[in-house]
């Protein structure tokens, strides 16, 4: 029996409930591929279904979204891969997860060849952040150059891409973060760092076009009174109260709520992007995959700059 080293847990908690376990390697099925994983991203949604099952109900699961890596076999009828081939992508949100394992299987559309020039690390903190920002920014608010674009929580994992994104679409940047991370903000072409413990967004910017919430919470129904007539607020956060809603069509703006989808034209587009070099994921650390609850300890700081990283030694 092929067997492999995951991260799973048995009950909801803290990141002590994490461990080392090993689980049966499923093979791939039609149109799947098996990949042997390199590296995978550790991102926000992974400590907040760890600690309260989100859409996956009660453990035990293996989480994890984020995949770059090998492929070791393919299944019947998958003609984009063959073994050998470096890939990276998004299992399917949400349930799809089960990423920081040493391989894991999918269907072959949710992977992409992995970009030119960049390594097993860059490509696996890149996929869920990526997405997200390209659906929310493209796809969701329909960016276009010479618009005005506020990313709350700029200096983190989507919001340092979304930047990116944003501005290689030709937009106007304003960011929030910390004052810390302001020179950080303008290396990714930020226009405008707003230091957000200094002064209320709310009251200092106004006339934008689109606005990304990273935050939840107040921040969305806040960022309506920003916008331009016409403007969008689009939140990655899907669930909170319909007066959200039924404000922005108060004030004659829009408000969306989205989740992330695997997308294989997207992860083409960013592609496009990296190997342009007008994006790149920050790494704010790596571990080795039996350290995943110390990468979760430090993503629940709430103060990474861009991605955390679980690497397979």
């Amino acid at each position: 029996m092929n067997t492999m080293r995951a991260i799973s847990q048995d009950t909801l908690g803290g990141p002590e409930v994490l461990r080392e376990i090993r689980l049966e390697r499923s093979e791939p099925r039609a149109n799947e591929v098996l990949v042997r994983v390199r590296a995978a991203g550790v991102n926000p949604t992974d400590w907040k279904h760890r600690a309260t099952g989100g859409f996956l109900g009660e453990p035990p699961y293996v989480l994890g979204w984020d995949v770059a890596g090998t492929v070791e076999a393919v299944g019947i009828g998958v003609a984009a891969f063959r073994p050998g081939d470096e890939v990276f992508g998004m299992l399917s949100y949400p349930y799809g997860h089960g990423s920081h394992a040493e391989y894991v299987t999918a269907p072959a559309r949710v992977f992409a060849p992995r970009p030119a020039g960049i390594d097993h690390v860059q490509a696996g903190a890149l996929p869920l952040v990526s997405l997200t920002a390209w659906q929310a920014l493209v796809e969701r608010a329909g960016l276009e150059p010479g618009q005005r674009v506020l990313i709350h929580a700029a200096a983190g994992g989507v919001g340092h891409v979304a930047a990116q994104i944003a501005k290689a679409r030709g937009a106007h940047v304003i960011g929030t973060a910390s004052a810390a991370n302001h020179d950080f903000l303008r290396s990714l072409g930020v226009d405008e760092p707003l230091d957000y413990r200094e002064s209320d967004f709310a009251e200092v910017v106004k006339d934008v076009d689109v606005v990304l919430d990273t935050i939840g919470g107040d921040t969305g129904m806040r960022s309506l009174r920003v916008l331009r007539p016409g403007g969008i607020v689009v939140s990655i956060l899907p669930v909170g109260p319909d007066a959200f809603l039924e404000e922005a069509d108060r004030l004659g703006v829009r408000a969306v709520r989205m989740l992330v989808d695997s997308d294989r034209a997207g992860l083409r587009e960013i592609t496009g992007l990296v190997e342009s070099g007008r994006l790149r994921a920050t790494i704010a650390g790596t571990f080795p995959l039996a350290e995943a609850a110390e990468a979760h300890r430090r993503g629940e700081t709430g103060r990474t700059r861009g991605k955390l990283v679980l690497v397979m030694e």
